[in-house]
Parts: structure tokens; sequence; C-alpha cells
């Protein structure tokens, strides 16, 4: 057996089971997509080595690629089964929307970089993972032509947007770090009929997204 797949299969191993289960990330179904999902090959070449560090690692157009144990968190709380549809925010390598889509129905992806929705693009193809659909979009100005069972977003928000939960379907939930650093909190945005609940999960520190909306006085 070729002696660097046997390093990846370590060290794979290495951070599911020392890095992101210690997080109290405990799904099978989660972790079992880290298994599933090389990220190695979503990871720019320049910093393959890096794949399974606990660090943020830089992707194209100045972005960054989510710690592996913020994307587990993050996943499990999405609470997902094979009959949802879910939109991230934030495509960013596409690595994160291929865990979801691994176990999701389908996946929505929007991103503001060109770049980066080609580079995810790219690298969904060659995991022949298809049912993703990949979108260049400013999250400010965009409205999506549906309503998302489950909805997560991969950067922060000063302030919470009150269109999340209008675009949730019955019972949907969404998943937004939101906050300035350095106290921003992962909160769990639950939808019932026409109102809505607030759970702050944890506390963290992402980048903010770039293109967000302005607080408005409109109450769900």
């Amino acid at each position: 057996m070729d002696t660097n797949l046997v390093d990846m299969e370590q060290a794979r191993h290495w951070m599911i089971n020392h890095q992101i289960r210690p997080w109290n990330v405990f799904e099978p179904d989660v972790l079992n997509a880290f298994d599933e999902i090389h990220r190695e090959d979503f990871v720019p070449e320049a910093y393959r080595n890096l794949a399974f560090v606990d660090t943020e690692i830089p992707l194209p157009d100045n972005r960054r690629m989510l710690k592996p144990v913020l994307e587990g968190r993050l996943l499990q709380a999405l609470e997902l089964t094979d009959d949802v549809d879910v939109l991230v925010v934030g495509t960013g390598s596409g690595f994160f929307t291929a865990l979801i889509a691994s176990i999701a129905r389908h996946v929505t992806a929007i991103d503001n970089s060109e770049e980066l929705t080609n580079y995810a693009q790219t690298k969904l193809g060659l995991a022949r993972i298809s049912n993703v659909t990949l979108t260049t979009a400013d999250f400010a100005d965009w409205t999506p032509d549906k309503q998302f069972d489950r909805i997560v977003l991969t950067g922060g928000l000063a302030v919470f947007d009150e269109r999340l939960p209008e675009w949730l379907t019955d019972g949907g939930i969404a998943i937004a770090p939101i906050g300035e650093a350095p106290s921003m909190n992962v909160e769990r945005i639950a939808r019932s009929g026409d109102n809505y609940t607030r759970t702050r999960l944890f506390e963290t520190v992402v980048p903010e997204l770039r293109d967000t909306v302005e607080p408005s006085d409109f109450r769900f």
C-alpha cells in the first residue's frame, strides 16, 4: 500500500477521534461524513500537508477554510437527515458543503466570490458529488426561490439577520455565528409556524461574511 495513502488515513483517523470527537461531536452520520469525504482533496495543494491540522487554511480570494472541530460542531448542530434541503452561505473550498451533501437530500450553496465558486465546483466534481447547486451571489442582495429545511452560515453576522427564519420551512433550523470578535455565539434558529426561537449553542470566532444586510425594524 502507498505510504502516503496510509499516512493520510492515519491523519484522518486522528482528526476525527482526537480533534472532532472530543468537542462533543458524537453523531455517527457526522463522524462518518468526515471519514468518507476526503478533506485533503479540497485543500489547496500548497497546504495539503495541513489538511488535518486544527487550524484555518488559506483559500483563494483571501478566504480561509474553517477548522475541522468547528466544521464538526456546525454539522452536528444542523441535525441533518437524508430528506432535507440545505442552504449553505459561504461555499468556501466546498468541503463543508460536501460533508452536508453526503447526508442531506440536496444542498444549495452561495458565495460572493466567483473564484471560490469555480474552485468548489471543480473539487465537488472530482469527488463525484452531484446533489449540490452552487451560485455566485451576494448574501445581502440574494433572495431564494424556495424555503429550506436547514440553513448554515460559515461566516459571522454582526447582528441577527431576520430574513433567516423567513427562508426556513416550518420546523426548519438555521445555524449562524452572530456577534463581533472576540465574542461571537453560534446560534440555533428554529422556526415553528409563524414564530421562531433563538438558542445560543457555543462561542467561537470566525471571519464575518463580507456581504451582510443592515438590521431592520421587521419582526417575524
